[in-house]
Formats: structure tokens, C-alpha cells, sequence
């Protein structure tokens, strides 16, 4: 069957690649079994061929244009990943690492080439109760509808949204099932997208998590926190970063999901020694999913993406490093071998930008002879991925 982004970012392990062939150890005590032992894990690389051409064979336009898939015109490696999980009736913990490129820009809070850069995450769960659990560790965030993994996403290129927003976190968190259908996260963490934190100031987590009807589900996110660095008498200054969003997918059928992101973010003050704005500036943005699989070894899906940066506070920037938006379209196939195994996906996306006016005014995108006069970018590539 072909697989779906059927479910939106919530805990670790509804977001996690799931292997369909995981080796599994059994601990066995008087004969009695106590945990399991799970590994898991994937490669991916891609080509993408670029439209316009851009002299430097990069993806990138003049700024964060896309997050991983930023080469073009060349076969580049993506990401490996591998997963080690252990888990018995009360507990679980997980090691989640990660290798290459992506895995370089996807923990850019750590320093290069320390050995905590593989770390994508590091957690442990306790279930106090059926209904009430506490992890605590690094887990990806639990912002926005896509994650970093390549096989769990339907598009592979990934969304402004996805770029803008964290990725993860290093803190405590404590989950409390109201029923099958309603949950709430809440947690405290360090900085944004860090191990270590850059202050005193600790964040704050959220999660409502409801299904309103079969094939629904619905996630109301938040993280609210102050990303200042001290200063040089060591004192905290003023400031604050938040973003609430929105992610729900429907299954309307066995064959067609739909799916839908929006996110409002605001910042006041210094983000981690970037500087900031002196008064407090927004950005947001909306996706849209649809996705259909028209045989069981083949689907396709399509994304469309309004993301706005006008305040200039997140990394989309034009040239000159104002502010800009962006409307995007993509559009990707998927094709299932070697029973799932393998996955191919081909794939279109077009980014569209503001045209600046102004004699000589750089545009978004590099044209074959290195000149900025492209205000949009269209590309198509293949991604391959193998998952065990």
C-alpha cells in the first residue's frame, strides 16, 4: 500500500519511521518477557535538476529558499538514519541517530563535528499510568505537519513551515490521555533546536491532541520561550519567541488524505545572538495536502504553501536580507519496490517570490550566468530512499 502522512506531528513514536521488517530480541526472565529490542533506520539521496540554471548549482536562491534539498544538478546524499528502541510494559527509550548532510543542517544547534551533531534524538518515556506518561531527553519538536524523516513525509522536498520552525528540543515533557480520542502534552525545555541552553530562561511546550471523528486528527501546538542570549554582566534581557500551530489530516478515504498546516509565529528581542527586533514582529503561514494513491504501488500528492516573512525576523530574506514571501507548489509521486523497501519519488515544485522593481534590483534566484534575475524557481528531481 502506498504510504500516507496520515498523521501529524505529535509524540515520538507516532512520528518515527516505522520498519516493516524490525528485528526484534525478546528479554526473556523465567520465562516470562519484559522488552523488546527495535532497530530501524533508512538512507536517502537525490538528484534535482534546476530550471534556471543558477551558476553555483545551488537550490538555495539568496536565502533558505529550501532546507535540505539545496543542491541541484549533481546526486547528492541526503540523510542515514538509524534507530535503536527498547520497550517493556511501563517503559521505553530510544536512540535516534543521524549521518550526512541533512543531519549536519538539521542539528545545526550543536557544534560540527562534536559527537552530539548524530544525535537527532535521545529519550526515554515512563508510563506512570495507562492514561499518564513522562519522557524526557532530546525529541524532535513537536511543531508543524512534516518531519525530518524522508520516508514518513509524502512530498520530499519540505515546507517553509517545516524551515522556519523548530526542530527539536531537549527538556521534560508529560502527556495525559483523556481517552483515545483527546490528549494533552505540556513540557519544559532548554533553547531552541540545542542541547545546551544559551540562558536561564526555559521554554514552554503544548499539545492538544483530538479526534473529533474517525480519520480525523487534530494538533493545537505551541512553544513559547525567551531566545536571548545573557549579556556580558550575565543578565537576561527582555525578549520572547512563540509560534501556535495547527496541523490536522483527515482520511477521507483508504486511497485519499487530506491534510492542512498554519502556523503564526512572534519574536521581540535577540534569538540566540542573531539580534532582533526592538518591538515584536510575526510571520506565518499555511500548507495544504492532498494525497491519493491510484495503485497499491503508486500514489501521488500534491502540497501548496503560502509563507510569509515580510518582517524580515525568520531566514527567508531577499537579497539585500529584507523580507519577502513566498507561495509555493509541489507536486510528488511515489512509487513503492521491493515490498517497501525502496522508495523512488519523483518530484515538481515551483517557487514563486515578489518581483522587485528597480534598475538592477537582485532578484530571488540566480540565473546560468550568476546574475540575480529570477524571481521565481521551478525544479525536478528524483529522490531514492531504502528503509529497513
Amino acid at each position: 500500500m502506498v504510504p500516507f502522512l496520515g498523521f501529524a506531528k505529535a509524540e515520538e513514536d507516532k512520528k518515527a519511521v516505522k520498519a516493516d521488517t524490525a528485528v526484534v530480541t525478546e528479554a526473556k526472565d523465567d520465562e516470562e518477557v519484559k522488552g523488546a529490542f527495535a532497530f530501524s533506520g533508512y538512507l536517502d539521496s537525490y538528484y534535482m535538476a534546476n530550471f534556471n540554471k543558477p551558476a553555483s548549482r545551488s537550490n538555495m536562491g539568496a536565502s533558505n529558499a529550501r532546507v535540505f534539498d539545496q543542491k541541484s544538478g549533481q546526486f547528492s546524499l541526503g540523510l542515514v538514519q538509524t534507530r535503536v528502541a527498547y520497550t517493556n510494559a511501563k517503559s521505553e527509550a530510544v536512540v535516534d541517530l543521524a549521518f550526512g548532510p541533512n543531519a549536519n543542517m538539521g542539528n545545526y544547534g550543536n557544534a560540527l563535528f562534536s559527537t552530539a551533531l548524530a544525535i537527532k534524538q535521545a529519550y526515554f518515556t515512563y508510563k506512570f499510568t495507562d492514561k499518564f506518561s513522562m519522557t524526557a531527553g532530546q525529541f524532535g519538536t513537536h511543531i508543524g505537519y512534516e518531519v525530518i524523516d524522508a520516508p514518513a513525509n509524502f512530498n520530499y522536498s519540505l515546507s517553509n513551515l517545516f524551515n522556519n520552525g523548530p526542530f527539536y528540543h531537549a527538556g521534560l515533557k508529560a502527556t495525559y490521555a483523556f481517552s483515545d480520542r483527546a490528549s494533552l502534552m505540556v513540557g519544559v525545555v532548554n533553547n531552541v533546536d540545542g542541547l545546551g541552553d544559551n540562558n536561564r530562561a526555559k521554554g514552554v511546550i503544548s499539545q492538544l491532541y483530538f479526534k473529533p471523528v474517525e480519520n480525523w486528527n487534530v494538533y493545537v501546538n505551541y512553544i513559547g520561550s525567551n531566545e536571548a542570549n545573557t549579556d556580558s554582566l550575565g543578565k537576561q534581557p527582555d525578549g520572547f519567541y512563540q509560534v501556535f500551530d495547527l496541523t490536522t489530516s483527515f482520511q477521507v478515504s483508504e486511497k485519499f488524505l487530506l491534510g492542512l498546516n498554519a502556523a503564526y509565529g512572534s519574536q521581540k528581542g535577540d534569538f540566540q545572538g542573531a539580534g532582533g527586533p526592538l518591538k515584536t514582529e510575526t510571520w506565518g503561514g499555511v500548507a495544504v495536502y492532498a494525497n491519493t494513491a491510484i495503485t497499491e504501488n503508486f500514489g501521488i500528492g500534491a502540497r501548496y504553501e503560502y509563507f510569509n516573512n515580510d518582517s524580515g525576523v525568520r531566514g527567508l530574506l531577499t537579497a539585500a536580507k529584507t523580507g519577502t514571501k513566498v507561495n509555493s507548489v509541489t507536486l510528488t509521486g511515489n512509487i513503492n519496490l521491493a515490498d517497501g523497501h525502496i522508495l523512488v519519488k519523483p518530484e515538481f515544485r515551483l517557487d514563486a517570490y515578489p518581483k522587485l522593481s528597480g534598475s538592477g534590483e537582485a532578484q530571488q534566484f540566480e540565473d546560468s550566468e550568476g546574475g540575480w534575475t529570477k524571481n521565481s524557481q521551478t525544479t525536478f528531481g528524483l529522490a531514492f530512499i531504502y528503509k529497513f
